[in-house]
């Protein structure tokens, strides 16, 4: 079963929330757009991987985007199947063009037949996430569990080519179509050389406990501060900020698109970007100058809660 499900990551909903809500001069405004462009990537290629991944799903026991600490370090997984004898670790990885491998200079380096770029290795790094997840197992009186990592490409246009050990690479990297046969047979392995079946659901139990979630803090990344986060409902039409409240609804005076609950994703906005509680008087504001009557209405039919001690509403 899938104990814990993706979604899509926190420092990327903030990051699709606050930029159309900052002013066109905004110095890391470009920066922010290259860096969602690129999460986004890589969360879309999880999302690939997931795919394949689920064909195990009555099997195994299985945990997405896994976050845990271990010796004062945070570390990230992105998926995380617990099988009959050992666990799996898979890094998504979602490049285009062709891959090529380096074995003896620990490079990745990408060509999508224009321009060539380099990355960090995959399988460096898969390996200091096994080196974490060991160690944070031994913390948990589960470090006896076996761990093995894959390097899982998402795309299967993908080209991966070696300079070197093919052998090596081999054994860490997977087209993400590969993946279910390939834990099946080496969990199969483990089993034949005597490994004691596990408990995996409740070992899934035992790591979901202990799992955060990953999240950026937006003004030490980008200097966002709650004050240049500009008001207003955006039409999800055509992204114009500043729908007008009409009857009903909320008519975008651009692209002349209504939307009954256009105000939903703006409260989502606030909450998300300035604070974890709104009062009428910020929601007035907040979703273009409203009068107070209209702000109540809409913050008892949004699904959030009042907190009378403090005069505000909050999320469940």
């Amino acid at each position: 079963m899938i104990l814990r499900n993706r979604t899509k990551p926190l420092p990327l909903r903030k990051l699709d929330a606050s930029i159309p809500r900052l002013p066109p001069q905004f110095p890391q405004l470009s920066k922010m757009k290259e860096d969602a462009k690129m999460q986004q990537q890589g969360y879309s290629g999880e999302k690939k991987v997931d795919y394949f991944l689920d064909n195990l799903a009555p099997m195994y026991t299985i945990l997405q985007d896994v976050y845990l600490r271990e010796n004062n370090k945070n570390f990230q997984i992105d998926s995380l199947p617990i099988a009959n004898h050992s666990i799996f670790i898979v890094d998504a990885k979602n490049y285009q063009g062709t891959i090529t491998f380096n074995t003896t200079l620990r490079q990745l380096t990408r060509s999508d037949g224009k321009i060539e770029s380099g990355f960090n290795y995959p399988i460096t790094q898969v390996k200091n996430q096994k080196f974490h997840l060991q160690n944070w197992l031994k913390q948990h009186s589960l470090g006896h569990i076996p761990v093995t990592c894959f390097v899982a490409i998402a795309d299967p246009s993908t080209v991966v080519q070696v300079v070197g050990n093919e052998e090596e690479v081999g054994k860490y990297v997977v087209h993400a179509a590969e993946l279910p046969e390939r834990i099946m047979h080496a969990d199969r392995q483990f089993g034949k050389k005597g490994v004691k079946k596990l408990p995996d659901y409740q070992i899934g139990r035992t790591i979901l406990g202990a799992c955060g979630e990953f999240d950026i803090d937006m003004f030490k990344t980008y200097g966002v501060r709650p004050s240049d986060i500009l008001p207003g409902v955006i039409c999800s039409n055509c992204r114009l900020r500043g729908m007008a409240r009409v009857y009903k609804g909320w008519h975008c005076r651009q692209c002349n698109y209504f939307s009954r609950n256009a105000h939903l994703k703006a409260i989502e906005d606030y909450l998300l970007l300035i604070k974890d509680w709104i009062t009428n008087k910020e929601c007035m504001w907040f979703l273009g100058n409203i009068n107070r009557a209209l702000a109540t209405r809409i913050l008892k039919t949004s699904g959030l809660i009042y907190d009378p001690r403090h005069r505000c509403w909050r999320k469940k």
